[in-house]
């Protein structure tokens, strides 16, 4: 049977279509748009997603992204930065959403995820360990646990207020107040909803 489009778009339909989020038609729109685009527009994409993983890197401490050349995450080495309390978010974007609220000093701990046995992530698989390392060595005096307002979130907060104390270090434990929606991720809340939520953070 004959090709309805060319073989390259095509290809390309069907690469943007393994992206979260676009599903066929839109893979279509985008790829007619690049087709049709200036090539500079199409050169600068290309780059942007070849450099991607050799000029982005994790930090070892505070598991956010950070750039290649930095040695760990500016939101821990700056000293205007309280390392004494520590956000847990799920995932780096999740840091993002709450710099943008002005509210946050402390620092950040990113989990790598969330605990969910049907998608096979267990708490091994998280920077669990890590966390309570940095809550000795930085001498922290309180976690707010940021996770989703998800079944997933939920399941690993209560998990880490557990492990926290079972490790007995003493500190406090708080989670965001509940002016995030239920089933709303933290990247896609607004700034006022990010803010209340902090301001409103309830100790565990």
């Amino acid at each position: 049977m004959a090709h309805l489009l060319p073989v390259a778009l095509e290809k390309l339909i069907d690469e943007l279509g393994r992206l979260p989020g676009v599903g066929a038609r839109t893979a279509e729109r985008y790829a007619y748009f690049l087709l049709k685009a200036d090539q500079h527009i199409n050169t600068s994409l290309s780059t942007a997603i070849h450099d991607i993983h050799s000029l982005v890197k994790t930090c070892p401490i505070t598991f956010a992204l950070i750039d290649a050349d930095e040695t760990v995450s500016p939101l821990y080495s700056n000293s205007d930065r309280d390392k004494t309390v520590v956000a847990v978010v799920e995932e780096p974007l999740d840091i993002v959403a709450l710099e943008r609220t002005g509210q946050f000093k402390g620092t950040y701990h990113v989990l790598g995820g969330a605990i969910s046995p049907i998608d096979g992530v267990g708490p091994d698989q998280l920077h669990i360990p890590e966390l309570l390392k940095r809550l000795v060595d930085d001498d922290v005096k309180e976690v707010i646990i940021a996770t989703n307002a998800s079944v997933e979130g939920e399941s690993t907060a209560l998990f880490l207020q557990r492990h926290i104390k079972d490790a007995g270090i003493v500190v406090a434990i708080s989670r965001l107040a509940r002016g995030i929606p239920v089933g709303v991720d933290l990247e896609y809340a607004d700034q006022i909803t990010l803010a209340h939520a902090l301001e409103g953070r309830r100790t565990l």
